[in-house]
């Protein structure tokens, strides 16, 4: 069963060439279930050139956010719909200077995360040889905090941040500066 994959493509190298969607067909049995597995596969055997980021392929580093069929997700996470007659549209991170194909420039976001200074911050040191010593009740604040893996996909999905991206720190940093606030 053969599935369509149209990828955004643009390279700095070759000034002269607009960014298109060029598209690739892969058979669905002789591949694994994820985007991921699939953009794998066609830079493995079709096009050496195709360039994304990934990393732990488990959902842990973020490295892999891309906007899928119009959603920004982490491919190694997003199931390939089996549905043949559905081209799969795979295009960067919206909203972001496009470095090449489906990598953008991350630094104006991790500098926003740094500017947050994510790490923390006590009146008083802990007693010679010992930790601090968090309550149940402090610790469960933190459920749904800690999470965030810095994808960027919330915040490429965000208006305001698309608006004022030098100003408006965006989702993911002002989850984590709450993060970091809750955090006694």
């Amino acid at each position: 069963m053969s599935k369509e994959f149209k990828i955004y493509r643009w390279n700095p190298d070759d000034p002269t060439r607009k960014p298109f969607l060029q598209s690739f067909f892969l058979d669905l049995t002789d591949c694994g279930p994820m985007v991921l597995d699939a953009l794998q596969k066609i830079k493995a055997e079709v096009d050496p050139g195709l360039t994304y980021r990934r990393s732990c392929r488990e959902g842990i580093c973020g490295s892999c956010a891309m906007n899928i069929d119009g959603t920004n997700t982490v491919a190694c996470l997003e199931p390939i719909d089996p549905d043949p007659a559905k081209p799969l549209f795979i295009t960067p991170l919206p909203h972001m200077f496009v470095i090449k194909d489906l990598v953008v420039d991350l630094t104006n976001f991790y500098q926003q995360y740094k500017s947050i200074e994510p790490w923390l911050k006590t009146k008083r040191r802990p007693e010679e040889g010992r930790e601090y010593r968090q309550s149940p009740e402090d610790r469960k604040k933190l459920d749904g905090l800690y999470e965030c893996i810095l994808c960027a996909c919330c915040t490429t999905s965000c208006p305001s941040y698309w608006w004022n991206p030098e100003e408006f720190l965006g989702p993911a940093s002002l989850l984590h500066a709450y993060r970091w606030i809750c955090d006694r």
